[in-house]
């Protein structure tokens, strides 16, 4: 007989019943997203979804892959977990959605050092209220306890999602032209895009997050952990008012500079005047703690502008009534025209 003591997974820091039960707490929630292609239920070893593409000449699987970035560190200690889900998806679907497709179905990983199911239940309800905007089923995901690998309090979350889009009616910037002209949908302010400047604009300005509030006399803690703006609502009413749009840019990362240059063709740029829209009062309480250079501004920014929609001037006025009645906020921003100096150059 042996005198080692007993031992347990659980008292290496991992409850398998816990796990379990996380599981139970988010089956309401992910039914909440389901489409008539899924098979079957939570708890599978994979996600099961019959696909119908008998409508599509072409078919073509689009698929995207995202975080929240840190972003993250802020909403966990601000305790707002269902944002992060939201952020999850949007960043995701959106991408596909700048190529016009439909986004079909998503999955999540979420990791943590120990399972807080209060927690990380909000998250994947904010995941599924995401899903059920953007008509996408949330087939599966993974929870992960990982004791040693995240600070008390801290999860981590990834998103992977499918989407599908007809061949012919995939939108890749190829057919802009010298001409076309500019839309941009309004952001809900800083989006999950530049967090590590906005964690270091609030450290050197001394903010109180929680506390302050911004000029338009909201609270600073909503301006600056709202959610990420859900685009694809947007992209389906322009295709369903057969609207010819010729690219779309979701602005992240690199901001308007890097994501309308990736969708020109050469020989063409763009002329964005930053005069056409109103500044979100959440970046000038952000930039007001410390000098930001304006290229720096844009280009790590969103600065308000979350998607472009690039497309023929005969086309912006059906384009913007569509729009509108999808309930999105809409500027005239530029033009496209024959490149001279930089492929996007800001006035």
């Amino acid at each position: 007989m042996s005198d080692q003591a007993p031992i347990t997974y659980a008292d290496a820091g991992v409850n398998i019943d816990a796990g379990n039960a996380f599981v139970g707490r988010i089956k309401q929630a992910v039914a909440s997203t389901r489409r008539s292609e899924v098979l079957g239920g939570l708890g599978g070893f994979g996600g099961l979804f019959k696909a119908d593409f008998s409508s599509l000449a072409e078919p073509v699987l689009v698929s995207s892959t995202d975080g929240v970035g840190t972003k993250l560190l802020l909403l966990q200690r601000h305790g707002r977990p269902h944002v992060a889900g939201i952020d999850v998806v949007a960043m995701c679907v959106n991408d596909m959605a700048a190529q016009g497709a439909e986004p079909l179905f998503f999955l999540d990983y979420l990791a943590t050092g120990k399972l807080d199911d209060a927690t990380l239940v909000r998250v994947v309800e904010g995941i599924a209220e995401a899903c059920r905007v953007c008509g996408c089923a949330l087939v599966g995901g993974e929870t992960a306890e990982m004791p040693g690998m995240y600070a008390p309090g801290h999860y981590d979350i990834g998103g992977f999602s499918v989407g599908v889009v007809d061949r012919p009616a995939i939108i890749d910037g190829s057919t802009i032209a010298d001409g076309d002209v500019m839309l941009g949908l309004a952001s809900n302010g800083v989006h999950s895009n530049g967090f590590s400047l906005v964690r270091k604009l609030l450290e050197v300005g001394g903010a109180d997050l929680a506390r302050d509030t911004l000029r338009d006399g909201s609270a600073a803690i909503d301006g600056v952990l709202a959610p990420t703006r859900l685009y694809v609502p947007a992209v389906k009413a322009l295709t369903q008012a057969s609207v010819a749009v010729h690219g779309y840019a979701h602005i992240t990362g690199g901001g308007l500079f890097d994501n309308i240059a990736r969708i020109l063709p050469p020989g063409l740029a763009a002329t964005v005047d930053t005069a056409s829209w109103p500044v979100p009062a959440v970046f000038d309480y952000l930039l007001g703690f410390a000098e930001v250079a304006r290229d720096e501004r844009y280009r790590t920014f969103n600065m308000g502008i979350g998607f472009v929609v690039i497309l023929p001037r005969d086309q912006a006025a059906a384009a913007e009534a569509a729009l509108h009645e999808a309930g999105e906020r809409v500027f005239s921003i530029g033009r496209i025209e024959r490149r001279q100096g930089a492929a996007v150059t800001l006035i």
